[in-house]
């Protein structure tokens, strides 16, 4: 089976890292670095976890001008990364500037939609609609900019399975129904079934007692 599992690491300690990592398996699942980590321990962190043997995903999501996302991410594509962000709502020119950067090499690119911590409420002031309607907008802009997939919460894998030519990484994935800094979360098992073609675990895996059994756990109840 491909790996479908992202596990996010958000220490700012590379020996917890390194702790976390050695309670993993490469074969099994793929390492997320997001701002946290990178911002704290920088591109060591990237060539450990390489050496390790994981693939990487580089969750910066990138948001700005145009020649400014683009030249930040050609600073990047030598590191060993396979996949990174950037948010669609920076517009169909800031993401083809990025499709631009990685050319030539084996890195994905996906665009956020909508952050898994907003609400229907949050998104109707931000952007004047709901989750559902911002996310069909900003899959639109995805499709024209021909980038490789999009970031979405489980909700929205309906939407994204309308649109054959885009991967879709899913964070907001719990093992049960809890009350934290995530609104539209599903369990692993059911965004899997949506069609989810990654989904991202963090704290079920790395805050836990016993980060290869609960790992395990989640990757048996997907097959």
């Amino acid at each position: 089976m491909p790996k479908k599992i992202i596990v996010a690491i958000d220490e700012i300690e590379l020996q917890k890292v390194k702790y976390i990592l050695n309670n993993l398996d490469p074969n099994k699942c793929i390492i997320k670095i997001g701002s946290v980590a990178y911002s704290a321990i920088g591109n060591d962190l990237l060539t450990y976890s390489a050496n390790k043997g994981f693939e990487i995903f580089l969750d910066l999501k990138f948001h700005d001008i145009p020649n400014t996302v683009q030249k930040c991410i050609e600073g990047l594509v030598s590191m060993p990364i396979n996949m990174l962000t950037v948010h669609i709502s920076g517009g169909i020119e800031m993401l083809k500037g990025a499709m631009e950067a990685v050319k030539g090499s084996n890195i994905k690119v996906f665009g956020v939609t909508a952050l898994t911590c907003l609400s229907d409420k949050d998104t109707k002031q931000i952007y004047k609609r709901t989750v559902a309607n911002q996310v069909k907008e900003m899959l639109e802009i995805a499709d024209i900019a021909d980038i490789d997939g999009v970031v979405c919460s489980p909700l929205e894998l309906k939407l994204v399975a309308k649109k054959k030519n885009l991967l879709s990484i899913t964070p907001g994935i719990r093992l049960k129904h809890t009350s934290d800094d995530q609104k539209r979360v599903m369990t692993p098992k059911e965004a899997i079934s949506l069609g989810a073609d990654f989904i991202v675990i963090g704290r079920p895996i790395t805050s836990s007692k016993n980060i290869r059994r609960s790992f395990q756990e989640i990757y048996e109840s997907i097959q």
